[in-house]
């Protein structure tokens, strides 16, 4: 598995540099109002890809937020495409003022990442959530349990970052990735978690409890 950087995410790093840099020649040009947007704009880039430190929680069965947001969809279904069973699907919208850098929701070994190419309507509708970009991921609790989670582009991010290969033996809350600008990651976990969140809820990667896995 790759290493990121911290506490800036190292993908930010072109777009930090490009927005300094155009800020300096404008500053040196003497261009007052365009060197102010510039530095407005960059500090907007170096807060959009922050990576600061969680605490995450300790218990072995405990599954987190893999994403900094609002929860907008918890509902029990039939997946048919990942985990192949009866699951709780939990979905999370981050805007572009949220932390974007995304974290493990459990510790286990990567089964299985699917990426597929696709359109870029808003993450916060369904529609989006079928038919936009994604890069899922199955990973297999020691307990035998398989979690599932989706990164999903949204209107205005269009590009999914993910850091994780098959056969990677991750621990519970280490970053796994990000998405460029505003975006969703769906979660589904067995049908007989705890789930310890609702709808509209606010939640932080790595640290809020999304629900309680029956080992």
């Amino acid at each position: 598995m790759k290493t990121p950087q911290v506490p800036v995410a190292r993908e930010g790093y072109p777009f930090i540099f490009l927005a300094s840099f155009a800020t300096l020649i404008l500053a040196l040009i003497n261009c007052i109002w365009g060197a102010s947007l510039g530095l407005i704009l960059t500090t907007f880039v170096l807060y959009f890809f922050r990576d600061p430190e969680r605490y995450i929680a300790e218990k072995d069965h405990v599954i987190v937020s893999p994403a900094d947001g609002k929860v907008i969809y918890v509902e029990k279904k039939y997946d048919d495409e990942y985990c192949k069973e009866d699951v709780w699907k939990i979905s999370i919208f981050m805007n572009i003022f949220n932390v974007h850098v995304n974290r493990m929701p459990l510790a286990g070994r990567v089964e299985k990442i699917r990426y597929a190419p696709g359109k870029f309507y808003s993450a916060d509708s369904e529609k989006g959530a079928l038919l936009n970009e994604k890069c899922a991921c199955v990973v297999k609790h020691h307990s035998g349990r398989s979690v599932a989670f989706v990164q999903v582009a949204g209107l205005i991010a269009r590009r999914i970052v993910n850091w994780l290969e098959v056969g990677d033996t991750t621990t519970k809350g280490e970053r796994f990735g990000l998405i460029r600008f505003g975006s969703r990651v769906d979660v589904y976990v067995p049908a007989d978690t705890a789930v310890a969140v609702e709808k509209g809820q606010k939640v932080r990667a790595g640290e809020t409890v999304l629900g309680y896995l029956n080992v």
